[in-house]
């Protein structure tokens, strides 16, 4: 007796090179306000990715995100700190419907922080489960220019 093989899908191959590009760029959208900045950024080496078949696997298909929201803030004597918090969504999402699952969350941290020192918030959302530490969230927000447009404010 022969086993019988799967047929062969062609989609659900596509889709897996894609997460594994994704993966090996360490791609991630990271999102800074003020100014609206939304980049597609390498969060291990904090440079911009401006290609177009990482875009399309990014934002064409779903991935298991982890979210990173932080709120930067400024205290009188210039100090500069942030506060944050990390969470990984439940299941697979397109990038265009993270935005509901971030509410909540970014409600919180906004409540949490010092409202006389906030100067901005941001978000980084990784399309795998891996963990950001503090540092390498805010060399990615530092190479988007978090503290220099406080400074120009």
């Amino acid at each position: 007796m022969s086993k019988v093989r799967k047929a062969c899908n062609r989609r659900v191959q596509i889709d897996r090179a894609r997460r594994a590009l994704v993966r090996t760029k360490h791609a991630a959208i990271a999102n800074v306000e003020p100014g609206d900045i939304q980049v597609m950024v390498n969060w291990k080496t904090c440079k911009q990715i401006c290609s177009l078949p990482v875009a399309n696997a990014l934002c064409d298909i779903a991935h298991r995100w982890t979210v990173y929201i932080a709120v930067f803030c400024q205290d009188p004597t210039g100090a500069q700190y942030s506060k944050a918090t990390e969470f990984t969504t439940a299941g697979m999402h397109l990038v265009a419907n993270l935005e509901p699952l971030m509410i909540e969350k970014h409600g919180e941290v906004c409540a949490s922080a010092n409202q006389k020192h906030v100067i901005g918030s941001g978000w980084i959302a990784v399309p795998d489960q891996v963990s950001l530490t503090g540092a390498q969230a805010n060399a990615v927000f530092t190479a988007m220019g978090v503290w220099q447009r406080a400074r120009a404010a």
